[in-house]
C-alpha cells in the first residue's frame, strides 16, 4: 500500500482520508489503542469504539494545535475508517463563528450605507466606517488562522506520519 501526498492536501484546511477494511471496528479500536500506547511519548489521545482524537504532545498549547480525528463506521459488512486532520472542533467552530458574524455584520452595515445613499439620507453616517471595520476584522481573523496553521505545520506533519504508520501497521497485522 502506498500513501501519496496530493495537491489537494496543500489546499484543504482540513485534509481527509478514508480507508475501507474487512476487520471489525472493535479489532481496529483495540489495535489503535495499543498503537497509541506504544507512541505515548510523542502522542496523546482518546480512543473509544466509534471515534478517536489524537494530538501531538508539545510544551505549549497553541490555539490551533492540530489533532487527528478518526471515526469508524460499518457499511455493508465492512469497516470504514475516516480521518480528518485539523484544529479541535471547538477552535474550528469558534473561527467559523467569527467569520459568520463579521461577514453578516459587514453585509448589514454596507446595506445600511447603500440604502442611506439611495434615499439621500444622513441618518447613519457611521455605516460605511463600520463596514470597513468589519472587513478589517475578517482579514484579522484570516491572518490569525494562517498564523496558527504555520505554527502548527510540524505537528501536522507528525500527525500525518502517525496516521500513515498506524494504517501501514494495521494493514501489515491484518494480512
Amino acid at each position: 500500500m502506498q500513501i501519496e501526498e496530493t495537491v489537494i492536501d496543500h489546499i484543504r484546511v482540513r485534509p481527509r482520508f478514508k480507508m475501507i477494511t474487512d476487520i471489525s471496528r472493535e479489532n481496529y479500536t483495540a489495535f489503535l489503542k495499543d498503537f497509541l500506547a506504544s507512541k505515548s511519548g510523542e502522542f496523546s489521545g482518546n480512543v473509544n469504539s466509534e471515534t478517536a482524537v489524537i494530538t501531538v504532545k508539545t510544551d505549549g498549547d497553541d490555539y490551533l494545535k492540530p489533532c487527528l480525528s478518526l471515526r469508524t463506521e460499518t457499511e455493508e459488512n465492512k469497516t470504514v475508517i475516516r480521518g480528518v486532520f485539523g484544529p479541535s472542533s471547538a477552535v474550528w467552530t469558534f473561527f467559523m463563528f467569527l467569520y459568520f458574524i463579521f461577514g453578516i455584520l459587514w453585509m448589514v452595515f454596507i446595506t445600511i450605507w447603500f440604502v442611506e445613499k439611495q434615499i439621500k439620507s444622513s441618518d447613519f453616517p457611521w455605516a460605511l466606517s463600520a463596514s470597513f471595520i468589519m472587513l478589517l476584522l475578517l482579514a484579522g481573523t484570516y491572518l490569525a488562522t494562517r498564523l496558527g496553521q504555520q505554527k502548527a505545520k510540524s505537528e501536522m506533519q507528525q500527525l500525518r506520519k502517525f496516521a500513515e504508520q498506524s494504517i501501514l501497521e494495521f494493514k501489515k497485522d491484518t494480512e
